[in-house]
């Protein structure tokens, strides 16, 4: 089962993704902060197929710079960003190989975000 690292710092908000994300045949491991989600990357990315981000975090990080440390570790790594109000700034601050998905979004969008994403990178053996 691929795995996918979320990063969101609302608990209803990650038990929606994880949710989705299980029923699409995902394991979905939370992170409830930008720093964490790095602290994460760091020690396990090969174990995460994908990143899947809330932008606007508490803490000192927003989603943007974890996108940025996921593309140093590995620099075709599929991100989802997830947000309310800082989709506009996708086109200028996301990175390729990335979609965005405005709130609220139903769980079809996240899942077809992350295969169209997953099936379009360079194959991993």
């Amino acid at each position: 089962m691929p795995v996918i690292l979320v990063v969101e710092d609302e608990e209803l908000l990650q038990s929606f993704v994880a949710d989705a994300l299980h029923d699409g045949g995902f394991e979905a491991v939370i992170a409830s902060s930008g720093e964490e989600a790095v602290t994460l990357l760091k020690a396990h990315h090969s174990e995460y197929r994908a990143l899947v981000t809330d932008i606007d975090l508490k803490g000192k990080m927003e989603g943007w710079e974890v996108a940025q440390h996921a593309r140093e570790i590995h620099p075709e790594f599929p991100i989802v960003y997830m947000s309310g109000a800082a989709a506009a700034d996708w086109t200028s601050k996301g990175v390729p190989n990335s979609v965005m998905l405005s709130k609220p979004f139903a769980p079809a969008q996240l899942l077809t975000a992350l295969a169209n994403l997953l099936n379009s990178g360079t194959p991993t053996t």
